[in-house]
Parts: structure tokens; C-alpha cells; sequence
């Protein structure tokens, strides 16, 4: 998890006594390149993380450094319009949208919220990141939604952050396909967990990139297992169409981000034309993506996972 590591850096740092400025994207707007919640940490030699790269992110690590040697605990609020045209804050690219970034050394009295957050992502728990001018503060409570800034002004605002995981990607086969889907998501902001009923299925003993693995007696069992929800994903790719069936049958009454199945158009109107037959509800049928993945002619299971993660992608951020 890239933001386990960039705090897991900040402790290091700071326990070490080496000066370490964070940096933090509180908000963007447009196609800014740096989307909220982004983060970099600074040291005189080093930095982890990102806040959305290129031309403006090169001149905010010089400004970091300035900070480290002026060493100044003064935090700063900056925007960034990405626009030639902008009469004030332009960053140098020309992407458009804009960002405004939170910049300021971290303090030895961080080191206690800090070392909460760290043991709240290593155990796979949500919280609350809240910076303001008073510096990080930690809560083991989390707030409902992903992000919440609000600024009054320059000495006068807040910023939260529902911490941890904030999507969640159910595999359902965890064969050569769902290894290569692992890996790909893996490097990304999901929680992932696999399924299969084959107990002895080297695929998924090979797979160390999920949070979770499970051995099912039958599919039936996930609707015990998988719960619905406004960032759930589910993708379903088991052995064959039988056991397709079996686990879309669990599933289908549950509301999901996304829900997509594996399969040729052939073995997927076959499998329609039963689903409707038997009476499930035509709304929800509609709501499957199938076949599964953006249409990129994909032939190898690593091929398959980027046209599943790429379309995973797109609905992810489709309100953006």
C-alpha cells in the first residue's frame, strides 16, 4: 500500500531525527493531475509519494527543500492553476484544473499520530487524517465520506480523510486470470480478496498479492461472504460457466460498483438467456458488465486483467 510506505518513511524519519516536510493535495478540480489526497514526503535527499508530477511537482520538491534548510515549522497553502491563461498561481502546465497543496515540515509531536495511522493501515482498519494549521492529528474514527475540506481562510481550515482502503474488489476464481488481476490491482487502492472452491490450486497459493484468500465448498456461499456497497467491486471468473452461474446467483441482489463476469459473448448470451428465463430481475442483469473488460482484443491472462482493471478504472472514476 503506497500509503502505508510514505508514512511507514515520515516515522523513519522522524525517529531518526532527519527533517521531513509533508505535502498533501486537499483539493482539485478539472483534470488536474494531482487528485486529492495525494502525498509526498521530502527529505534533503530523498522523497516518497506524489502529488500529481511533472513541472509542478519538480518546483514543490524545491520548495520542501527550501523549507528543510530555512528549517521553518511554518506550514503553506498553495493553489495551482494549470492554465497559461491564469492571471495568478500558474503552475506551469497546461493540463488545466487546478490543486491546492498543503506543504509543511512534519513535527516530533506528529510522531503519536502518526505511529496510530501506520498501525491502523498495517491492520487493514479505517481512521481519520486530519491536517491543519494546528499540524496532523489521527482518530481511529472514521468519517463517512472519502474527503472533507473546508477553509475559511489561510489560518482558518480544515482537512479530512477517511484512511485505509476505500475500495473493495471480491475475485471470484482464482486461477490464471484472477492471479494477473491481483497483481495489477494489488498496486492500486483496493482491498482485494479471492475465491475458489479448488483447495489444491497452485494459482492460488502462488497468489501473494491479496489481502484475503478463500476456499468455498460451493460459490452458493458468497452470498454469506460478499457484502454490497457504494465502492464494492466484484469480478466473477471461476473454471467454468457452471460455477459462473453458481456465484452470479449469489451476488446478483446485492448493489455493487461494479459487477462483471468472464466470458466469450457466445457463453454469455447463453447464460442471459438462462438468467432471465429463470426470472432474475431484467434491472440487474443490465447492470453486469459482459463480457468483462474494455474491448482490447486481450488474449493472455495478463492481457485479460489490464482490459478488466482498466474497465474497473473507468467506472471507479466516472463521476470525476
Amino acid at each position: 500500500m503506497i500509503e502505508l510506505k510514505l508514512w511507514q518513511y515520515v516515522l523513519s524519519q522522524l525517529e531518526t531525527g532527519n527533517p521531513v516536510v509533508l505535502m498533501c493535495v486537499l483539493e482539485s478540480h478539472g483534470s488536474s493531475p494531482g487528485r486529492r489526497g495525494f502525498k509526498m514526503a521530502v527529505t534533503h535527499n530523498h522523497h516518497v509519494g506524489s502529488i500529481g508530477g511533472g513541472m509542478m511537482e519538480h518546483k514543490f520538491v524545491d520548495l520542501a527543500k527550501e523549507c528543510l534548510l530555512d528549517e521553518s515549522d511554518n506550514f503553506l497553502l498553495k493553489k495551482q492553476v494549470h492554465s497559461k491563461s491564469a492571471k495568478l498561481n500558474q503552475s506551469g502546465m497546461i493540463c488545466s484544473g487546478e490543486q491546492t497543496i498543503y506543504l509543511a515540515p512534519v513535527k516530533h509531536d506528529d510522531i503519536d499520530s502518526v505511529k496510530l495511522l501506520i498501525n491502523s493501515l498495517q491492520n487493514n482498519q479505517h481512521g481519520t487524517l486530519k491536517l491543519s494549521p494546528i499540524g496532523i492529528q489521527f482518530s481511529i474514527l472514521p468519517i463517512k465520506e472519502n474527503y472533507h475540506f473546508e477553509m475559511k481562510s489561510e489560518e482558518d481550515w480544515i482537512y479530512k480523510e477517511r484512511t485505509g482502503f476505500k475500495n473493495v474488489l471480491h475475485i471470484i476464481g482464482g486461477g490464471h486470470c484472477g492471479l494477473a488481476l491481483s497483481e495489477l490491482m494489488s498496486k492500486m487502492d483496493f482491498h482485494i480478496h479471492i475465491y475458489d472452491d479448488r483447495k489444491d490450486l497452485s494459482t492460488m497459493m502462488e497468489n501473494n498479492f491479496v489481502h484475503e484468500k478463500r476456499f468455498v465448498n460451493d460459490y452458493s456461499e458468497l452470498s454469506d461472504l460478499i457484502s454490497g456497497g457504494e465502492n464494492v467491486y466484484v469480478a466473477i471468473m471461476t473454471f467454468g460457466y457452471r460455477s459462473d452461474n453458481i456465484a452470479l446467483r449469489a451476488v446478483i441482489n446485492k448493489d455493487f460498483k461494479y459487477l462483471g463476469v468472464l466470458g466469450s459473448q457466445t457463453k454469455m448470451d447463453e447464460l442471459f438467456k438462462e438468467w432471465k428465463h429463470d426470472g432474475l430481475s431484467l434491472k440487474r442483469l443490465e447492470k453486469i458488465h459482459s463480457p468483462i473488460g474494455l474491448s482490447i482484443k486481450s488474449q493472455s491472462p495478463m492481457e485479460i486483467a489490464i482490459s478488466i482493471a482498466a474497465e474497473i478504472i473507468k467506472v471507479k472514476n466516472v463521476d470525476l
